[in-house]
């Protein structure tokens, strides 16, 4: 709950909780429907009962930030913001919960936080839709080798050329690999095997009741390498995760075989996914690369065989919009003293952000 109150800035009265709002003005107008925090249907009319708003357009302007922080119950943090800890965290005592916009909290917070008692929430679970539906447009991209036509077509080849592609294949009935059971795992299970997909998943924290809820079959990664069409990464970025894909995992997946990553590029070991893709042999889709943004030379730009975004799968005017709620409702319960639906706890910062 908030702390004791203190004077503060214009607008901020001393017998209400503040709230620090460390997200510019293109991403307010994309999380809460405007720009304008004061506006019709913004942050402050939706916390104008529990609580005053301390907008901070600049979140990587530190000393703005030490002022925000300094009168604040409540940061609302966004990408780009520096972490909540050492002289920063020292410079905010009352602040007692950060609720971040984002998925993974390692950016924006320390373990000084959490051992001095701030709560932390996150907007993960609105990214997961978005993502997976995502993961499905480049599923049925490579099954289809919309990519290759793409290129080809774009590239000036000749009519006749272009239209030559490995074989296709429809998603209905085809089996589809799903590496990581989470939120957004779970999401793009769902809208595969509505389209009736055969799904089969590696992860080894997923019980086989698990497995049976979700109507997917649950086996070992080795397993799902070699006998997937697709294989969907959806692992979380962890010490134990790095690299999971490698280049002997690369190789036993069945020639034509597809990879779609929009998690993490931690998940996959680059260079060796580049050698294999060089070889014509698999197919790739991807969201997320080990540097961002990608360089205009890099490689995989000049592959035929690869489908690139850059980085957006989240990107949704309905995901912002979720994230968005998910943030201020998490706000108004901590105010209000109610649990918080979407609290995470200092295990979350082994999560690579």
């Amino acid at each position: 709950m908030p702390g004791s109150p203190s004077p503060g800035p214009a607008g901020v009265r001393p017998d209400r909780a503040v709230v620090a709002l460390a997200v510019p003005p293109g991403l307010r107008a994309e999380f809460f429907g405007t720009a304008d925090p004061a506006g019709p249907g913004g942050p402050a009319e939706r916390l104008r009962a529990p609580a005053d708003l301390v907008p901070v357009d600049d979140p990587t302007d530190v000393e703005t930030l030490r002022a925000a922080f300094g009168i604040a119950d409540v940061v609302v943090s966004s990408w780009g913001m520096p972490r909540l800890t050492g002289e920063l965290l020292a410079a905010a005592p009352r602040v007692g919960l950060l609720a971040h916009t984002g998925a993974a909290i390692t950016p924006v917070v320390g373990a000084d936080a959490f051992a001095r008692g701030v709560r932390v929430t996150q907007a993960g679970q609105g990214m997961a839709r978005s993502v997976a539906e995502v993961a499905l447009a480049f599923t049925l991209a490579l099954l289809h080798q919309t990519h290759r036509y793409d290129h080809a077509l774009r590239g000036g080849r000749e009519w006749e050329t272009a239209s030559i592609a490995p074989a296709r294949h429809e998603v209905l009935g085809a089996r589809i690999g799903v590496v990581g059971a989470s939120r957004t795992g779970r999401a793009y299970i769902e809208v595969t095997r509505a389209l009736g997909a055969r799904v089969q998943v590696a992860d080894p924290t997923l019980s086989a009741a698990d497995a049976a809820d979700l109507g997917v079959e649950l086996v070992e990664l080795d397993r799902l390498l070699t006998t997937s069409r697709i294989v969907a990464l959806h692992a979380p970025s962890l010490p134990a995760t790095r690299h999971l894909i490698g280049a002997r995992e690369l190789a036993l997946l069945a020639d034509g075989a597809g990879l779609v990553n929009t998690a993490r590029s931690w998940l996959v070991d680059e260079r060796a996914l580049l050698a294999e893709l060089r070889t014509g042999r698999i197919e790739a889709a991807l969201d997320v690369y080990d540097a961002e943004p990608l360089p205009v030379d890099h490689a995989f730009r000049a592959l035929p065989n690869v489908l690139l975004t850059p980085h957006r799968a989240a990107g949704t005017v309905e995901c912002r919009r979720r994230q968005g709620d998910i943030v201020l409702d998490e706000v108004e319960r901590y105010l209000t003293g109610r649990p918080l639906a979407h609290e995470v706890g200092p295990e979350a910062l082994t999560r690579v952000g």
